[in-house]
C-alpha cells in the first residue's frame, strides 16, 4: 500500500487568493518510509507573504522570486502523488490549497477519497487532546526540538512518525522481534508466535444434561433460530 505523508507552506490562510510556497511529501509503503521524498519551494507570483504567515514559517518574498512557479512544478507532483492515500495533519487546509492551485491551471482537484487527515484520527484516538503536531509529538516521544518554524519537508517527516505510532507503531506485523546487542546495533531475531495445535483436544465442558438442555431450548426457539445455524 503506497501513501504520500504531505504538507505545504502558503502566503496565508484564504486559499481562494493566498498561494503555496512550499511542498513536502515523504513515501511511505506499507507504512514504512521509503526514503522518497518530493520537497520544492514556489514563487507566490505577486502574492505577498502575510506578516503572520512569516512569523510561522519564515519564508520571505526575497526568498521566492527566484523559485518555480506551481505551474512549473504542478506535473512532477502529480507524479509523485500518484494514486496514493494523501495524508495531511488537518488536511482540508492543505488539499484545498492544493486544488485551487490546480483550479488555476486546469488540472481536476484531488478528491476527498483520497485524504487521509490525521487530525480527524488523533481526535478519534485521543478525544481529550491536544492534537496539533506538536502536542503529538509530545504524546509519543518523537524528538521535534529542531522544529524552531515550521517547514513543509520537516513537518512531514514529524507527521509520518506520529502517523506510524497512532496506527500502531513500527511492529505492523503479528510476532515478535528482539534485538541483540548493545544500543540496539546487533542482530535481529524474530520470534514466531503462531498458534500450536493440540495433539490432544480439551475434553469438553458441557454436560450430557447441559448439552440436552440446550437443544431442547433451541428447538423452542423456531425453525429460523440463529442457534440452528451455527450449530
Amino acid at each position: 500500500m503506497r501513501e504520500i505523508i504531505f504538507d505545504t507552506e502558503t502566503t496565508g490562510l484564504d486559499f481562494r487568493l493566498d498561494r503555496i510556497i512550499e511542498i513536502g511529501c515523504l513515501e511511505l509503503i506499507d507504512h514504512f518510509p521509503t526514503g522518497r521524498s518530493f520537497h520544492v519551494y514556489i514563487n507566490a507570483q505577486g502574492r505577498p507573504v502575510h506578516p503572520d504567515a512569516l512569523q510561522v514559517h519564515g519564508i520571505t518574498d526575497e526568498f521566492l522570486a527566484d523559485k518555480p512557479t506551481f505551474a512549473q512544478i504542478a506535473g512532477e507532483l502529480q507524479e509523485f502523488f500518484g494514486d496514493a492515500t494523501l495524508i495531511a495533519h488537518n488536511a482540508t487546509f492543505d488539499i484545498s490549497f492544493i486544488n485551487a492551485e490546480f483550479e488555476r491551471i486546469g488540472i481536476a482537484p484531488i478528491g476527498r477519497e483520497q485524504i487521509l487527515d490525521t487530525l480527524v484520527l488523533a481526535r478519534r484516538r485521543h478525544p481529550m487532546g491536544p492534537n496539533s503536531l506538536d502536542a503529538l509529538c509530545r504524546r509519543y516521544n518523537i524528538d521535534n526540538g529542531h522544529r524552531t518554524k515550521h517547514g513543509a519537508l520537516l513537518d512531514a517527516e514529524l507527521l509520518a512518525e506520529v502517523y506510524i505510532e497512532m496506527i500502531g507503531g513500527r511492529q505492523t506485523a503479528l510476532g515478535l522481534e528482539i534485538e541483540f546487542g548493545n544500543n540496539g546495533g546487533g542482530r535481529s531475531v524474530e520470534i514466531d508466535i503462531s498458534v500450536m495445535v493440540r495433539e490432544r483436544p480439551l475434553p469438553p465442558r458441557l454436560t450430557e444434561l447441559e448439552e440436552a438442555a440446550h437443544a431442547r431450548l433451541v428447538e423452542r426457539l423456531g425453525k429460523n433460530a440463529l442457534w440452528r445455524v451455527l450449530r
